[in-house]
């Protein structure tokens, strides 16, 4: 097979084999561009669905404190003028924990710990007779009440304005009684 002058193989099989590089490479593009704008089109995950989120330890979600609060929450919260709805939680479902919105939704979760931040130097917010510490991540912040029974923190995207805090402030005075800060 090779040529009998060079001993290289015969140019029709260099040419074989040259075009199936090229079909091969034309059909590695034309398939990534068609997956590409397949994955493109798909619709975006559901902001309105069930949201899964992690457990977190909450050892006092059981204790009336919670269940007395998470069943006196309202039904939507206001954010910047627009109404978010309380959304449906993906099983397995944290106890004692509550969403509203979309895509960065606001949570609440009821009977945590001490968060361990508290400290007699921490520096706390009082909103609608309710003391709150905050905590700042990135893109949100985690509100903890401080001054009732049980420990709770609500978390709230940068981008919901302070409607979510005031609202569960009002019901977290209305439903649970004040108590000393412990640390």
């Amino acid at each position: 097979m090779a040529d009998s002058d060079t001993g290289a193989p015969p140019k029709v099989l260099l040419i074989t084999a040259a075009g199936l590089v090229v079909a091969l490479a034309v059909a590695v593009a034309v398939f990534a561009l068609v997956r590409g704008k397949a994955t493109s089109d798909a619709a975006p995950p559901d902001a309105n669905g069930p949201l899964a989120l992690v457990a977190v330890p909450a050892p006092h979600a059981d204790e009336q404190p919670c269940t007395t609060l998470v069943s006196a929450l309202p039904a939507s919260l206001t954010s910047n003028g627009e109404q978010l709805a309380r959304r449906a939680l993906a099983a397995p479902s944290p106890k004692a924990t509550v969403a509203w919105g979309g895509g960065d939704a606001v949570v609440l979760r009821c009977g945590l710990d001490r968060p361990p931040e508290l400290t007699q130097t921490a520096q706390l917010r009082v909103v609608n007779g309710v003391q709150w510490l905050q905590l700042s991540e990135d893109g949100s912040a985690t509100w903890y009440v401080v001054d009732r029974d049980v420990y709770l923190a609500l978390t709230i995207p940068d981008t919901a304005g302070t409607g979510p805090l005031q609202a569960i402030s009002d019901t977290v005075a209305a439903k649970l009684p004040v108590k000393p800060l412990k640390f």
